[in-house]
């Protein structure tokens, strides 16, 4: 049975931004964060507070925060892997939180030079420190459909993780297909794994669309009860540690399918489509969503 309506988490601005080449400009982030809030996104994940020696593009984020015209009905989010970036977080009046473990060893240690258990028990500050302070806090799992360089990835050991992630108090564990290698059935299995240990109102999937699978895997996901989906305007954003890794399901592309099927999202495709262009521009190239190219040509 599907869903009656799907929330989406626009993950744009900081998994679609985070690793392009050239910096991009403040104002064209806070226009971003502003116009996507708009179309009706509901969660907008705004930026990350992290080390701006590894992550460039966001050494920005709290300036983000601090110009954005907020609307009182979206939550504005961001990623905290440590105790010294959630502080910046609250600094920031950032409404909710995000911790990232992966579901495979070379990736942790590639991505975060740290074993999988490591990784989660340098977030046990980071959860007691936002529970103190009343924040909600998201769960990453990434790789839970293959590795770039491990392979495969078992879903017993995505279960395992995030389970471990649950436990330790995040509200939802997002599943992320990091370089887009799943398909229907691995996706279904993936997930009758999780499902296992985990209900699906405290589940979300995020695809990313490498090999041009993400919505079938995503449609797979609202068959087994998960109505939460990532995914970033324009298609942007794509995995500095995994090779070839392209960008996340582009919204415009899954609003239109979810429109198609009748499921509410809450979000103006047309309103979604200009503020994916108007990024486009500022980056000096043409828009990764289908639905996009379709509607402008």
């Amino acid at each position: 049975m599907l869903p009656k309506s799907v929330k989406i988490v626009e993950v744009g601005p900081r998994d679609g931004l985070q690793n392009e080449q050239g910096l991009v400009p403040l104002a064209a982030k806070v226009t971003l964060v502003e116009q996507l809030a708009e179309a009706g996104c509901s969660v907008i994940e705004t930026g990350s507070f992290v080390s701006p020696k590894w992550v460039p593009q966001m050494a920005d984020s709290a300036a983000v925060f601090q110009q954005i015209k907020r609307q009182s009905n979206v939550r504005y989010t961001a990623l905290t892997p440590n105790l010294r970036g959630l502080e910046a977080a609250i600094e920031a009046q950032v409404d909710e939180v995000a911790v990232f473990a992966a579901a495979s060893e070379a990736f942790s240690q590639k991505n975060i030079n740290c074993s999988i258990a490591e990784s989660l028990e340098r977030f046990m500050p980071v959860m007691e420190l936002a529970q103190k302070h009343h924040l909600p806090v998201r769960g990453y799992v990434s790789c839970v459909l293959g590795c770039p360089y491990e392979g495969h990835v078992t879903p017993q050991k995505v279960a395992e993780v995030s389970h471990q992630l649950l436990e330790m108090g995040c509200y939802e564990i997002s599943l992320g297909d990091t370089i887009g290698v799943g398909t229907p059935v691995k996706t279904q299995q993936m997930l009758e794994a999780v499902l296992s240990c985990i209900p699906a109102n405290k589940l979300a999937v995020h695809f990313h669309d490498t090999y041009g699978q993400a919505l079938v895997n995503i449609l797979i996901a609202l068959q087994q009860g998960i109505s939460v989906v990532d995914s970033a305007v324009s298609g942007l954003g794509g995995c500095p540690y995994a090779k070839g890794a392209s960008g996340n399901v582009a919204t415009e592309d899954l609003v239109y399918m979810l429109d198609g099927m009748n499921i509410e999202t809450g979000i103006n495709l047309k309103k979604l489509t200009q503020a994916g262009l108007n990024m486009m521009q500022a980056l000096g190239r043409q828009t990764n969503s289908k639905v996009a190219r379709a509607l402008t040509t």
